[in-house]
Order: C-alpha cells, then sequence, then structure tokens
C-alpha cells in the first residue's frame, strides 16, 4: 500500500520527518514528464529503497538510501516513476531493475 505523490509539493516532502514507515508501506511520486531523477534524504529519518521507473513502467534501477544524507541518488535513464519503501523491501520480495509495474498511467490526474 503506497501514498501517491503527484503534486509538486507532495513530491518535495516526500516520507521527510516521519519516525517509521510500516512494512509494506510507502509512497509513488509521479511526474509529469520522463527526465533523470535523483532524489537525497535529507530530513529523512528511516531508511529507504527506491526504485525508479521509465513511462512504460520498467524498473530502471534500484538503490538503497541512508537516513539524512544529503548525497544524490539519481536514476540511471529518463524515469516518470519512483517508489520509495523501507529498505531491504525489494530484495525481500524478490523485484529487481528490468520488473515491470501495471496501472501506474491510471494513477496519474488528468
Amino acid at each position: 500500500q503506497v501514498e501517491v505523490a503527484d503534486e509538486a509539493h507532495e513530491r518535495s516532502r516526500g516520507l521527510m520527518y516521519r519516525q517509521n514507515l510500516a512494512k509494506g508501506e510507502g509512497m509513488l511520486f509521479v511526474y509529469p514528464d520522463t527526465k533523470i531523477r535523483s532524489f537525497w534524504m535529507k530530513n529523512t529519518l528511516i531508511p529507504l529503497s527506491i526504485a525508479f521507473i521509465d513511462a512504460d513502467g520498467r524498473i530502471l534501477n534500484i538503490e538503497d538510501m541512508t537516513p539524512n544524507s544529503l548525497v544524490s541518488v539519481p536514476s540511471v535513464a529518463p524515469a516518470q516513476y519512483a517508489l520509495e519503501v523501507p529498505q531491504g523491501w525489494f530484495f525481500a520480495n524478490s523485484i529487481v531493475a528490468g520488473d515491470r509495474l501495471w496501472g501506474l498511467k491510471e494513477l496519474e490526474r488528468k
């Protein structure tokens, strides 16, 4: 179960200041365009994993992110979506780069 961040102010705040994130929960960032995306962990207190996803729903890369880190973590190719979950969730669920998500276009605001 994920929260959808599809407005600029929601994407800017992301999961900042949260004390915890339940197993199986996360945040899906939806962008109006496709380009190289980069995330950092400023004011983010919990360890996360992020999957960058292209416009067709294909996972480009998955990265682990360190709480409060100011190091930018980029997508390896243009992405339209990013999915943040508790660190290790992708690995525990055998989800890897190249896998595909379906139904993302239906989440976009008209």
